[in-house]
């Protein structure tokens, strides 16, 4: 196998784990709009009604199926970054105090980050597994 092949097989593998993993929590905005309630209340200091979940949850899941599909991969990869780089700066005081349960659980959209950020560099290398123009 060609390194280029395993470079590709390795992208693939990330552009779909990632997907799926954030997929996960779009559809809980769907499903439990509540729990998104309770999360901006408390990492993003705003109150937000039910129907501004249920429309995160909508743009969101159509983000991540434009990802997952390896389209528009500038916007879609860009756009996942974005949204989970805020995430994580949002979790800052949990990150700073990994030891005080369950701030550790924090620390898992910190290699997630880090996949986007590699996964974005690489864009034009992710070719298996997408929709092609």
């Amino acid at each position: 196998m060609t390194d280029q092949r395993r470079l590709q097989i390795a992208l693939a593998v990330m552009r779909i784990s990632i997907g799926l993993f954030f997929l996960v929590w779009a559809i809980e905005k769907l499903v439990a709009p509540e729990v998104t309630q309770r999360v901006f209340k408390a990492f993003y200091f705003s109150e937000i009604p039910i129907a501004v979940s249920y429309g995160i949850g909508i743009v969101q899941t159509l983000i991540i199926l434009v990802f997952l599909a390896g389209l528009f991969k500038t916007v879609s990869y860009g756009a996942l970054l974005v949204m989970h780089l805020f995430s994580v700066l949002s979790t800052y005081e949990p990150l700073l105090n990994p030891y005080e349960p369950p701030n550790h659980l924090f620390w898992a959209g910190v290699p997630v980050l880090g996949a986007l950020i590699a996964l974005f560099m690489l864009r034009d290398q992710d070719q298996l597994l997408t929709v092609k123009k």
